[in-house]
């Protein structure tokens, strides 16, 4: 089976954030907000092996794609996937020197994804990619679209490091989907595998926030978590509209490319990285 889209491009852009962050504050999300900046260390505290078990999901199959052009696509998720981490691990070396369990979360997170690749098959291992994907595709739709997920980041040494993952992962958003379509992966298992994460990713998210409040003082100063929280249930993305989207996986005529992003994709290549682009200082290498 072919890719989806044959003029898909997947850039590999080498960056690096970690001379900006040696200055973030402790609280760093907008206006100091608690839990934005706890929810924000507990998703990066996942990526770094996450996205490594992503590139193993999907390069366990490589020799399986006959389609050239998916196969560029797969070198370039590859590469983009491998920067996310090793770029997030920066940020939670910063997190964990400010009080956040980010470090202990990666050990688990590394843990939980080597344990399931050593019960499940290379099939299953894939569909949660793809599935996982469309979770951050779908987030990364709402960070590119809407300037107030934007501003909820707060610093802007976060802010960047988090728009530019969300441009890379509209980018690659179909590529393990179509991956997965190629080596025939089953309906039933693409479905379920998401009906799967779709609450265990939010639960365990859910804990590992609870968990970081826990450990910091201002969570225990008298109506900050009350106002923390009045923020997050009005936040975009506490909405429903993002849960809806997520829930659209499972309709059995799914793409990815069924939300069509190519105009944030093509607005925030210029911005972030045209002629004056905003993270050209970040990048240490061209794109290839």
């Amino acid at each position: 089976m072919q890719t989806s889209n044959p003029d898909r491009t997947v850039p590999t852009r080498r960056m690096s954030f970690e001379e900006s962050l040696k200055g973030l504050p402790k609280h760093f999300a907008a206006d100091g907000d608690l839990i934005g900046s706890h929810l924000t260390a507990a998703l990066s505290s996942v990526f770094p092996d996450g996205e490594d078990y992503f590139v193993r999901s999907v390069r366990h199959f490589r020799d399986q794609i006959t389609d050239p052009a998916l196969k560029r696509q797969v070198a370039g998720f590859i590469g983009q996937e491998s920067v996310h981490g090793r770029e997030h691990r920066v940020l939670n070396d910063r997190l964990a020197e400010l009080g956040y369990p980010t470090k202990r979360y990666e050990r688990l997170t590394k843990a939980g994804l080597k344990l399931r690749e050593r019960l499940l098959p290379p099939k299953s291992n894939l569909a949660a990619t793809a599935a996982l994907e469309h979770f951050t595709a779908t987030l990364a739709e709402l960070v590119l679209s809407d300037e107030e997920e934007r501003r909820l980041f707060g610093a802007e040494e976060v802010r960047d490091l988090f728009v530019w993952h969300a441009l890379e992962e509209s980018e690659h958003k179909a590529v393990a989907f179509d991956v997965y379509r190629a080596v025939e992966g089953s309906e039933r298992m693409r479905v379920w595998t998401m009906n799967f994460f779709r609450f265990g990713f939010i639960f365990g998210m859910s804990l590992a926030v609870i968990l970081s409040l826990l450990g910091d003082r201002a969570t225990y100063r008298r109506g900050n978590l009350r106002q923390s929280w009045r923020r997050f249930k009005n936040s975009p993305t506490a909405q429903k509209e993002v849960w809806d989207q997520l829930r659209d996986y499972n309709r059995p005529d799914f793409h990815p490319d069924d939300s069509n992003t190519d105009e944030l994709v093509a607005r925030w290549r210029v911005e972030l990285f045209g002629d004056h682009g905003t993270l050209n200082d970040k990048l240490v290498g061209s794109a290839a």
